[in-house]
């Protein structure tokens, strides 16, 4: 019979033998907390207070036997594995050093084999396992039907949890920064107003908003640009935000919203917007997605597509090999998501008979917006928690502050790209500059005045 102390001592002293091996290899600026309050240096210089807590052996042995991101993850979700000494966007930031993955490989396999026999017989510690998307979240199989599967998935959580940490408009989109220290508030009007700006928005023009959110860009344009607004959305809950909305600003003449699938939009339009949209499409459908966006938009009329993307790679094939990162994000975040690269995008926009026009990158914008929406989640955890749970509520900050940080690196980007539905020769309709973005007046004010 095993006498449960002494296990217990022979476990710690591995994991600690192994703690030290993992330090001399990765010399980070993070300790390790062990289940008996015991905490390792895991390099030389080690930053006061950030520790990387494990609640017990079982955690090292379930990670010994499957050692995968995901099952990281999921003891993270739990638990199991937490932070101290910062916000998470800092802890990861101290916690990464170069080069890693390949360092923690050259330790020895004759102390992990000793290791990992240690732990065989460790107790199990339970894992998440209740927050993942219940079916193919590729969405490379996608049925019309799946895109309202996948959009509720991500947007239905709660009103009031996405309320803890976007700005008082709710904008779940890149914010504009005009001076790095603004706030975000400041930042998402700014956003907002520079979008009406690139779309030329004159009054009594009509204005589509795809994928409209809880409404932000559709009210804001009815309000300062004159415009009539229309916005289409696969989530209940944003339509009910919306409605509200619409109605506590006296705006209902003038703004309008419904629950309909891209596909389903009819009419004509002046202007076209679609604010983080085209993630959700697929890159499979985005020519089709293209198409159906000109054929709403008026002859002359301007589309503008603002969009996450990632760089391109040597091949088409090597850019769509899916990731660790990615298979994780579409499965617990976001199912049905994938992100094009730039030119991909714009070879759809112009296959489709779009004149592009205009394309600005906002990569560090979105990483400073995704670090502002950490930090406010993180700072009303409590509140988080009670509306959806401990584990989402941990899933949802590590998606904040890993996209923070993937935008950082640049293998997350982001583009606004302004385009015209061109017909016939002659000239495109467009400004000779850029001023009309940046005027202190919009340029629907100074044509009337």
């Amino acid at each position: 019979m095993i006498n449960p102390l002494t296990h217990n001592g022979r476990q710690l002293a591995l994991a600690k033998e192994l703690i030290a091996a993992l330090a001399a290899k990765l010399d980070s600026q993070i300790s390790v907390r062990l289940w008996d309050g015991s905490v390792l240096p895991l390099g030389e210089n080690p930053k006061a207070g950030y520790e990387l807590s494990l609640a017990g052996p079982g955690v090292i042995g379930s990670l010994l036997r499957r050692p995968t991101a995901e099952n990281l993850l999921c003891h993270y979700a739990r638990g199991n594995i937490d932070f101290r000494g910062s916000d998470l966007v800092s802890f990861l930031r101290t916690l990464r050093v170069k080069g890693s993955r390949r360092r923690s490989r050259s330790v020895s396999k004759l102390l992990l084999a000793r290791v990992a026999l240690g732990f065989a017989f460790a107790r199990q510690m339970p894992a998440a396992n209740n927050c993942r998307f219940q079916g193919d979240d590729t969405g490379h199989k996608r049925r019309q039907a799946d895109n309202r599967e996948f959009i509720q998935f991500h947007y239905d959580l709660s009103n009031n949890f996405y309320k803890l940490f976007l700005d008082q408009d709710m904008v779940y989109s890149c914010a504009y920064f005009r001076d790095w220290n603004e706030s975000l508030e400041q930042a998402q009007q700014n956003k907002l107003d520079v979008t009406c700006r690139k779309l030329q928005l004159q009054p009594q023009e009509r204005l589509l908003d795809i994928g409209c959110g809880w409404g932000a860009l559709i009210c804001h344009a009815a309000e300062h640009y004159g415009v009539t607004a229309h916005g289409v959305t696969l989530s209940q809950a944003q339509l009910e935000e919306t409605q509200r909305k619409i109605k506590e600003r006296g705006l209902q003449d003038r703004v309008t919203v419904a629950l309909c699938d891209y596909n389903d939009v009819q009419g004509e339009y002046d202007k076209v917007a679609s604010i983080g949209m085209a993630e959700h499409v697929g890159i499979d459908n985005l020519a089709g997605y293209m198409n159906k966006v000109r054929s709403l938009l008026a002859p002359g009329g301007l589309f503008l597509n603002h969009a996450i993307t990632r760089p391109a790679k040597g091949s088409a094939k090597a850019f769509r090999r899916h990731s660790t990162e990615r298979r994780l994000l579409t499965k617990y975040i976001f199912p049905g998501g994938e992100l094009d690269h730039q030119g991909h995008v714009v070879d759809c926009m112009e296959a489709a008979g779009f004149e592009v026009h205009d394309v600005e990158g906002w990569r560090d914008h979105y990483g400073l917006t995704c670090e502002h929406w950490a930090r406010r989640l993180e700072a009303n955890r409590e509140e988080a928690v009670q509306l959806i749970g401990e584990e989402k509520y941990r899933m949802w900050l590590l998606y904040l502050a890993g996209v923070c940080l993937a935008l950082s690196d640049g293998t997350a980007r982001i583009f606004q790209t302004v385009a015209s539905n061109r017909v016939g020769k002659g000239h495109s309709g467009m400004p000779p500059t850029r001023e009309h973005l940046y005027a202190a007046r919009p340029l629907a004010e100074r044509q009337a005045a």
